[in-house]
């Protein structure tokens, strides 16, 4: 089914949702720069070339150009954004508004003045109010659709074309087909990074995950929702998010203060990201949307684990984000019902993508303070044991027993929760197959688990 967005017969209304604020990003960001003073002279002094600093749509340099804030809002500009347009241009918000109505400034001044326009008439698409019908363009946009037109009617004959000879593409759903659960060390991808794979320390950790490589192999996703958390890289103390999607088309690993890790730019999926968001905050699920991310150890040791060191990561992947490093962090119970919100908002997808989802972190470690290196291998397994039979009863855990059992930093299994909440068994269909298991100690200060889980509906 398609997100429930009511707000698209609201006439001469544009909602700022998730899927225009990927759209819109850097032109927002452009418009976000003009709060300096020295942008503002640069951009007035060389428009063209300011402008192409920042990887805009040509679309989106256009109705710039032409200072259409409608033409702006539809390539994914906000309002509040633009404004620093038209405040660099001298303009108040009553003129920039006004500019949108085809009205005249005196006309729009006039109309305000005598209350304002009223909703009557103007609630939904089809009513009879001075709101209704397309919204004022410019000569400028007016020419780019026009070039537009006609190259989709090339497009569209040529598509034509080639249908003749070949079979339309395939419709259908996106599904969850597996969970994947994996410790997330940043040593294990030193170790990679440095070639000491093979070393007698490492080599029953990595020999442990010689068989998910092949299992990979032979259920290769097209996405990967992959949760994680970010260890003081892209989020300071200045935010904390307890949830965040990563919503971008691309991903560069952090720099962790050893230098990036030499691993390939994560591709990401944002409209399969976008959807979902949307999707799991209409589910009462509050998510933070970032359309500017770069990626730690979290996310590329599990996809250094599961395909190698490939000169391009062979699936797309969406962050997932979660925040366990400051109290409060989300419960247990809270994530198991995420992941079921999840699973939902992927099946209503209308492309028939394979989605794999990956939980990451743990297991038993501590690092800071007298009781640093703590490791609690019973508890680990007993965990592992509850995660596939029973993942309801272990959402219950409380925060208090993960820190007293798994160690402080082991509050990261409640992200395997969020995997596990998105399997079938959990909506009442068959329970899943377990693939693969495996678990290790050491690896540096942390237990290392790993878990894979096919889904059978």
């Amino acid at each position: 089914m398609a997100l429930d967005k009511p707000y698209l017969d609201v006439p001469g209304t544009t909602i700022f949702d998730a899927d225009q604020s990927r759209k819109g990003y850097w032109l927002n960001q452009f418009c976000m720069s003009l709060m300096k003073a020295e942008n503002r002279e640069r951009f007035k002094a060389d428009e063209d070339a300011y402008l192409a600093e920042w990887p805009m749509t040509d679309e989106q340099r256009a109705a710039v150009r032409a200072r259409d804030l409608n033409w702006a809002m539809r390539t994914g500009g906000n309002i509040y954004f633009l404004a620093k347009l038209g405040a660099t241009d001298g303009l108040s918000f009553q003129q920039m508004a006004g500019s949108m109505t085809g009205m005249t400034e005196h006309q729009y001044r006039d109309m305000m003045v005598g209350g304002g326009r009223s909703a009557e008439g103007n609630r939904t698409v089809g009513e009879g109010g001075n709101a209704q019908g397309p919204a004022a363009q410019s000569e400028a946009w007016k020419a780019w659709e026009h070039a537009q037109q006609q190259a989709l009617a090339a497009q569209i004959m040529d598509e034509h074309a080639q249908n003749q000879t070949g079979a339309a593409p395939g419709a259908g759903h996106a599904r969850v087909t597996a969970s994947v659960y994996s410790s997330h060390v940043p040593a294990i991808g030193a170790a990679i990074d440095l070639g000491k794979t093979e070393e007698p320390y490492w080599q029953p950790l990595f020999a442990g995950f010689e068989p998910s490589k092949q299992w990979m192999k032979d259920n290769l996703p097209d996405v990967v929702f992959l949760v994680y958390n970010d260890h003081a890289t892209s989020f300071d103390l200045g935010v904390i998010p307890t949830f965040a999607i990563g919503t971008a088309a691309s991903y560069e690993p952090a720099d962790e203060g050893y230098g990036p890790r030499p691993v390939p730019v994560v591709e990401g999926h944002p409209e399969l990201a976008s959807h979902i968001a949307q999707s799991v905050i209409q589910q009462d699920f509050d998510l933070t949307i970032v359309n500017d991310l770069k990626v730690d150890h979290g996310l590329t040791v599990p996809m250094n684990l599961m395909f190698g060191s490939p000169s391009a990561w062979p699936v797309k992947v969406i962050p997932f984000a979660v925040n366990v490093v400051q109290y409060p962090v989300p419960s247990g119970a809270r994530c198991f019902a995420l992941g079921q919100a999840i699973r939902r908002a992927i099946e209503s997808y209308d492309q028939p993508l394979k989605v794999q989802i990956w939980g990451t972190g743990g297991m038993s470690h501590q690092l800071q303070g007298p009781r640093a290196g703590l490791i609690n291998k019973e508890w680990d397994n007993r965990f592992l044991d509850r995660l596939i039979a029973d993942p309801a009863d272990l959402s219950k855990m409380p925060h208090i027993e993960y820190v007293r059992e798994a160690g402080s930093e082991g509050i990261e299994l409640v992200m395997w929760l969020i995997a596990r909440g998105a399997m079938a068994d959990v909506a009442g269909g068959p329970a899943p197959k377990v693939a693969h298991r495996f678990f290790h100690v050491p690896a540096s200060n942390t237990a290392v688990g790993h878990l894979i889980l096919e889904d059978q509906a």
